[in-house]
C-alpha cells in the first residue's frame, strides 16, 4: 500500500523549515550516473515525494523542466512559495500513478520517500514513463549512522541522541524500518537488469541544536508520538536539547555543531 503522511499544514512548515537538501555529493553522484547511462539532453526530471521541493530545486539547474509530485497538497503549497524556480512546477498525486505519457522521463527521483510508495506499482510505473536508457535515483539517509561532533564531548552527544532515538523507534512504522535497511527489497524489486547501490556517502554539516531538535520534529515517529501523546512529545525534545546544551556548556540553542549522516542510493537505468 502507499502511505500518506506528512500531511498537515504545521507538519509541512517545520518540514520546509528544518529539512535539509540533500548533499551535492549525492547529486553529483546521480547526475554523473544519468550522464554515462543516457546523455544528453536532460529533459525532464521528476521528483516523487518531493515534501516542500528541497531536492526538487537541486535538479532546476540541470534539466529543461522539473515536476515535483508529493500526496500532500500542504507540502506543495509550501514548495510552490518557494520563488525563483521558473522550470519546476509541483502536482499533487502519486508515485504510483504518474501523469505523464510513456517513455517521457529522462531521471525518477525520490529523496527519502521510496519507503512509503507501493513497491510493485511504483515500479511499474517507472519503468513505463522512463526513457530508454532513462535513469532511476532513490537515496535516502541511515538514521542508526548519524553521528554528532562538538569539541571534546561527541561521544556523549552521541549517547543522548541514541537514547532519545531508542524512545522514538517505539513509534516507527515499516517502511521506516525498509528505508533504514537500505531499501534492499525495493532494490531486489527495480526490474532492471542495469542498477548498482553506492553507500557509504558520508557528509558532514553544521547545524545548530535548535535545527537538530527541529529536524526531529519532522520525522515521521515523532509525530506519530506527538499524536498519541503531545505533552509527552514536546517533553522528549526539551529535555533532550537540555541535555545536548549541558554537555557542551553552552545556554544558546543556536549554538553550532557538525551534524554527519551516511547517505545511500539506489540507481538503474531503464534498458534500450
Amino acid at each position: 500500500m502507499a502511505y500518506r503522511m506528512f500531511e498537515g499544514k504545521e507538519h509541512a512548515s517545520i518540514y520546509q523549515m528544518y529539512r535539509p537538501a540533500p548533499p551535492d555529493k549525492v547529486k553529483n553522484i546521480i547526475l554523473q550516473y544519468l550522464d554515462k547511462k543516457k546523455g544528453q539532453p536532460h529533459v525532464l526530471a521528476v521528483d516523487l515525494g518531493c515534501g516542500t521541493g528541497q531536492n526538487t530545486r537541486l535538479l532546476a539547474p540541470h534539466f529543461q523542466q522539473v515536476v515535483g509530485i508529493d500526496i500532500s497538497e500542504c507540502q506543495v503549497e509550501e514548495a510552490r512559495a518557494v520563488p525563483g524556480y521558473p522550470n519546476i512546477t509541483y502536482r499533487q498525486g502519486t508515485a504510483e500513478d504518474l501523469p505523464f505519457p510513456d517513455g517521457s522521463v529522462d531521471l525518477l527521483t525520490a529523496a527519502s520517500a521510496a519507503h512509503w510508495f507501493d513497491q510493485s506499482r511504483f515500479l511499474a510505473e517507472a519503468s513505463r514513463v522512463l526513457k530508454p536508457r532513462g535513469c532511476m535515483a532513490l537515496l535516502c539517509y541511515t538514521l542508526d549512522n548519524t553521528r554528532l561532533h562538538y569539541q571534546d564531548c561527541g561521544e556523549r552527544l552521541n549517547q543522548i541522541h541514541k537514547e532519545m532515538k531508542q524512545e522514538l523507534l517505539l513509534y516507527a512504522s515499516s517502511p521506516v524500518a525498509a528505508s533504514q535497511n537500505k531499501l534492499d527489497d525495493l532494490y531486489s524489486a527495480i526490474p532492471f537488469p542495469d542498477k548498482e547501490r553506492v553507500e557509504g556517502i558520508w557528509v558532514k554539516e553544521p547545524t545548530s541544536v535548535r535545527n537538530l531538535m527541529g529536524l526531529i520534529k519532522t520525522f515521521s515517529m515523532f509525530q506519530a508520538y506527538k499524536r498519541k501523546d503531545p505533552q509527552m512529545a514536546e517533553d522528549l525534545l526539551l529535555n533532550t536539547q537540555k541535555r545536548f546544551l549541558e554537555e557542551m556548556g553552552v545556554t544558546c540553542p543556536d549554538t553550532k555543531m557538525e551534524l554527519e549522516m551516511e547517505y545511500y542510493c539506489l540507481l538503474a537505468s531503464k534498458p534500450q
